[in-house]
């Protein structure tokens, strides 16, 4: 008996020693890696010396023994590099989790040794680690995580040896190579991912012996080949997601074994052949996405034993043939997008009457007869695109019925027949577009009340009478009624329409005076009433529209003189007046300064320089013979008040010219200095602008055009900002002749050219001084999502409003944009970056650059849009191209297309706004965002949005709520908006 109380004792001394070494060294190892990270959010504020129980600190779960079984610190803003004596060696620890931080440098080699054989869950995803993925192998281990890192090199071959793994993550890095195929040796794996990577080669046909595979996402690689058979042999498999890949070759009909498969996506490849039957017989199938292949062929009314499918993508590809009738008979369908495909026939009479429909787009096809009757009968479908067929009949009336219709583009078809009373009156339409049709009817005599509605367009129609006196919407931003044959004046109630940007009423037979009324619409920047019977003057209020930028009024019956203020319209770059009754001088200045000839012809003008192909303007003083002496008299006396006249003119013509240009010598020779602003023209002078270049202290920016500097006036203090360009000999000469009109650009979200001061020596632009900060990482993590949306908004309207004066930015980045004290976007142009659409000017290669311009340099206005679209992206995740962790080329936008197309969206978001967004129920905006994100940087710069339609669709997304059906928020690759 004494001798059992001996060793009972002699147990527990030896196993509390034990457990007090293993509870020290834990105890160590936890300080140690709290001291070597940074932690600015606090969270392991309680991790002290003073606090003996670790079980209780923050982030960490203990077992029976009080080990540390768990550590949880993702997403706690931590940040620093991992040593491997840290916590890797915890010796019980089975679960480690430290993703969504900001942790860098190199995973421990080490860590995947004996010495962590404990662990069973291990999650580093979305840091910044870097170099490659650590040899060894823990035999314990089901759940590796190593996504949206930078990790490079090579998957080692020992992946293979992580025998009991069940999930393995491994995609948004930049691995290279191929795919090992040893990984076929983990046949306990259900999920895997490598999407998102720089791998190459073809899919090891050894994946067939991955038995247990649900999950399967290669997308985003450069893998090549054919899509190998033995992935039939995956039984198991759920989702199944290979886009965005070179593979080439038929779709294997042994897919169609995959009797489990839920989610099949192969889009973005070059897959020919058609459709093999046997995926028909993927009963479980709930979306199928073959789009922006090579496809051909029919499409078998075998699809009607598809009974779950919920999403159908087929887009850019060669299908031919009859829409299937069996998609009428899919009870769950909710988005059909067959757009860009050569279907020909009518539309089956029965869609939507037995579907879920919310999104259809069968556009650009050769599609006939009549829009079905029931295509809305879910009461669901907000999404109608049905544009560029040969469509016939009229718009059914159970359409105007179709209360959740947002977004209806029906026009290039030939519907005939009236627009239904009822479709006049849809509530949230906030895009329609009838155009090119044969459509008529007296619309003004219709009851409009859309109170969504921001763009109509019903031109190249047949409608008849009065135009309507309101659209029931005083959101309305583009309004094209042109081509069709109304009369009748132009409603003075247009004016009330303060969001309107583009109207639109040329081409038909409207009468009566140009109201004046319509200056009142202060965001109008494209103006055309051309070939109409106007008459009456030329409103002179037009000299006061802020934005107007093109003005074309020709082929009416317009009299009297121009406005001599239009021509002070600093807006004004475009202007036609020809074929009218105007008479007088041509204004000579502003548009009116080089118009060509073609722009006035038509009328008993004279004057302008030898561009407008006018007379001199001559005063003819006709004699009397009975009077002549009196007449010499008077004609004396007028000279005499012509010459004080003409002196005073001269005096003040001059004083006005010496504001915008004045020729100036100081100890560094003669310089010529021009200015947009007649308050900055009476405050800076050249000393100013070359003292603010001369104190280190005043330096704003570097670059590679030169330095930017803080000037100020001696005279009153106005700050204002000096650009130095280098290389002044280099620049073209028309550059200059150009600047006096990037000088007049006026817009609330653009930095204003204030000036330019240039001789032999060197050259400087002056800009306004804007008091804020550049768009950068710091900021923007700093900014709420609402203040998020107020940038994306701001930035799009000055794109759209530059490009309506054929201007381009060339580079569009966030280094570009200030964020002033109230939060307003303002966009900081590059001059001469900044350039006419119809002149050739090249870039340098940047990270904002669009694919086709990293070649040639070549700008255009869908490179434009490209960097819109990244300015986008880095608004939602908080990520920018220029980071390590996407490599090079396109990589950020693969990354985005990736996450967006199969990740939940917190696992793209920035977590920086994700709480705030999911407590304002944002969700639904961020999804929209990302969709015109993502369209934005399509790889084709023909299916890239006009800045227009991108301003529309960005602030229509906001409007967006939670009544969306989430299956519809999926993205199309290249779906038009």
């Amino acid at each position: 008996m004494a001798m059992k109380v001996l060793m009972f004792m002699f147990m527990f001394l030896f196993f509390n020693f034990g457990v007090s070494q293993d509870y020290h060294k834990e105890f160590e190892l936890l300080l140690s890696f709290k001291s070597s990270i940074h932690d600015p959010s606090g969270f392991l504020s309680n991790w002290e010396y003073s606090s003996a129980n670790f079980c209780q600190w923050h982030g960490i779960s203990c077992n029976n023994l009080s080990h540390v079984e768990t550590l949880d610190l993702s997403a706690k803003n931590l940040s620093g590099k991992l040593n491997s004596s840290s916590i890797f060696h915890l010796p019980y620890i089975q679960t480690l989790n430290l993703s969504s931080n900001q942790f860098y440098g190199e995973i421990p080699q080490d860590l995947f040794s004996s010495s962590s054989s404990s662990l069973v869950f291990l999650n580093l995803s979305n840091n910044n680690f870097t170099g490659q993925i650590p040899s060894g192998s823990i035999s314990r281990l089901e759940t590796l995580d190593l996504s949206n890192n930078v990790l490079s090199g090579k998957i080692p071959q020992e992946i293979g040896s992580f025998y009991s793994l069940k999930f393995l993550d491994l995609g948004g890095n930049v691995l290279s190579g191929k795919i090992p195929i040893s990984i076929s040796n983990i046949t306990t794996l259900q999920f895997l991912t490598l999407a998102s990577n720089q791998l190459v080669g073809p899919i090891p046909l050894e994946i067939g012996q991955m038995k247990n595979l649900k999950w399967i996402y290669f997308g985003y690689n450069n893998l090549s080949g054919e899509i190998p058979k033995e992935i039939g042999m995956l039984n198991s498999l759920n989702h199944l997601d290979l886009v965005y890949n070179n593979l080439t070759g038929q779709i294997p009909s042994s897919i169609g074994n995959l009797t489990n498969l839920q989610y099949l996506f192969l889009y973005q490849n070059k897959l020919t052949g058609s459709i093999p039957d046997s995926i028909f017989g993927l009963k479980k199938l709930v979306s199928l996405d073959l789009s922006d292949n090579s496809l051909s062929g029919e499409i078998p009314e075998l699809i009607i034993q598809l009974q779950n499918l919920e999403i159908l993508h087929l887009f850019s590809n060669s299908f031919s043939g009859k829409i299937p009738n069996a998609l009428t008979s899919l009870p769950r369908l909710q988005v059909l997008q067959l757009w860009s495909n050569r279907f020909s026939g009518e539309i089956p009479k029965s869609l939507g009457r037995h579907n879920n429909l919310t999104i259809l787009d069968l556009s650009t096809n050769n599609l006939t007869g009549r829009i079905p009757d029931g295509i809305c009968s879910s009461g669901l479908l907000f999404k109608l695109i049905l544009f560029s067929n040969s469509l016939q009949g009229v718009i059914p009336r159970n359409l105007s019925s179709c209360k959740s219709l947002q977004r209806v583009r029906l026009q290039n078809n030939h519907l005939s027949g009236q627009l239904p009373s009822e479709f006049t009156k849809l509530p949230l339409v906030y895009y329609l577009d009838v155009s090119n049709n044969n459509l008529s009817g007296k619309i003004g005599e219709q009851k409009w009340e859309m109170p969504s509605l921001e763009m109509l367009n019903l031109a190249g129609n047949r409608f008849s009478g009065k135009l309507p006196g309101s659209f029931g919407s005083d959101k309305i931003e583009d309004l094209d009624l042109s081509g069709n044959g109304f009369s009748g004046s132009i409603p003075p109630s247009f004016g009330s329409l303060t969001e309107l940007m583009q109207l639109t009423l040329c081409g038909n037979k409207l009468n009566g005076e140009i109201p004046g009324e319509l200056s009142s619409c202060k965001k109008l920047v494209s103006l055309d009433l051309s070939h109409n019977q106007l008459s009456g003057q030329i409103p002179s209020g037009f000299s006061e529209m802020p934005v107007l930028g093109q003005l074309d009024l020709s082929v009416n019956q317009l009299s009297g003189q121009i406005p001599p203020e239009l021509g002070k319209l600093e807006s004004l770059v475009q202007v036609n007046i020809s074929h009218n009754h105007l008479h007088g001088t041509l204004p000579s200045t502003g548009a009116f300064l080089a118009i060509n000839a073609t722009a006035v012809a038509g009328n008993d003008l004279c004057g302008g320089d030898e561009t407008s192909g006018l007379p001199p303007c001559k005063k003819v003083i006709k004699k009397n013979p009975a009077n002549w002496w009196f007449f010499i008299a008077c004609s004396l006396a007028a000279l005499v008040l012509l010459s004080i006249a003409a002196f005073g003119l001269v005096f003040i013509r001059g004083r006005n010219y010496n504001l915008e240009l004045k020729r100036v010598e100081n100890e560094d020779g003669m310089w010529e200095l021009q200015f947009f602003d007649s308050k900055v023209s009476k405050s800076v002078s050249i000393s100013d602008i070359i003292l603010s270049t001369t104190n280190e202290a005043n330096v704003i920016s570097r670059g590679k055009q030169g330095m930017s500097f803080k000037g100020k006036s001696s005279v009153n203090d106005l700050e204002f900002v000096v650009k130095e360009m280098k290389d002044v000999r280099s620049i073209p000469s028309s550059f200059w002749s150009e600047i006096t009109q990037f000088g007049k650009l006026r817009h609330p979200n653009i930095v204003k050219l204030i000036g330019i001061c240039r001789s032999d020596k060197g050259a400087y632009l002056v800009y306004e001084f804007i008091q804020g900060k550049i768009l950068s990482d710091e900021v923007l993590h700093n900014l709420s999502w609402e203040r998020r949306r107020k940038i994306a908004v701001g930035i799009a309207k000055a794109l759209q409003f530059l490009h309506s004066r054929c201007l381009l930015i060339g580079d569009m980045s966030p280094k570009r944009i200030i964020i002033d004290g109230k939060d307003k976007p303002r966009l900081r142009l590059s001059l001469p970056g900044l350039v006419c659409i119809d002149n050739k000017r090249f870039i340098s290669s940047a990270a904002y650059v669009a694919p086709e311009g990293r070649e040639s340099k070549e700008i255009t206005e869908k490179s434009d849009i490209y960097g819109f679209g990244l300015i986008l992206i880095e608004l939602l995740t908080g990520k920018s191209p220029a980071d390590a962790e996407f490599g090079v080329h396109q990589s950020m936008v693969e990354w985005a297309r990736y996450c967006y197309s199969d990740c939940h969206l917190d696992m793209w978001v920035d977590p920086m706004i994700k709480p705030h967004i999911a407590s304002n129920n944002y969700q639904n905006q961020i999804v929209e965002t990302m969709n015109l994100a993502l369209h934005c940087t399509a790889g084709d710069p023909t299916a890239r949005p006009c800045a227009g339609h991108v301003s529309k669709t960005l602030e229509s997304a906001f409007r967006i709520t939670s009544c969306v059906p989430a299956a519809a928020l999926k993205f199309s690759s290249s779906s038009p908006v």
